[in-house]
């Protein structure tokens, strides 16, 4: 779906908060991640009750060391980040540059080691 077909900002609004089959929100979060769009993807996963997506989405913020993403697709799901996903993160952030990212992540794998939580 090119861009131009993704929903306005209204429309994407609208769209989470009436009735949508999972089919149609996940083809919608397909959409978004196509554009580079994780954050919106996260919402028409949620939607559609498809924790596979959000897992590949949280893997894939791994993979590219955006914290920021994990985190909203861990709330998502509902599930915590364990200690080996931020020492992961931090690893990934730093070789990517980006160094507050990698900052947060070592500090975040700290706490679960000092509170001995995977």
């Amino acid at each position: 779906m090119p861009s131009s077909l993704l929903p306005d900002p209204l429309k994407r609004r609208h769209l989470l908060a009436g009735e949508l089959s999972p089919e149609k929100a996940t083809e919608l979060a397909q959409a978004y991640l196509a554009e580079a769009r994780g954050v919106e993807a996260i919402a028409f996963f949620a939607k559609a009750g498809n924790t596979d997506g959000l897992h590949a989405l949280c893997e894939g913020a791994v993979a590219s060391g955006d914290v920021f993403l994990l985190r909203e697709a861990s709330t998502a799901l509902r599930e915590p980040i364990a200690a080996e996903a931020w020492s992961r993160i931090g690893d990934a952030a730093e070789r990517a540059g980006l160094l507050e990212y990698a900052a947060e992540a070592r500090r975040q794998h700290a706490r679960h080691v000092e509170r001995g939580t995977s």
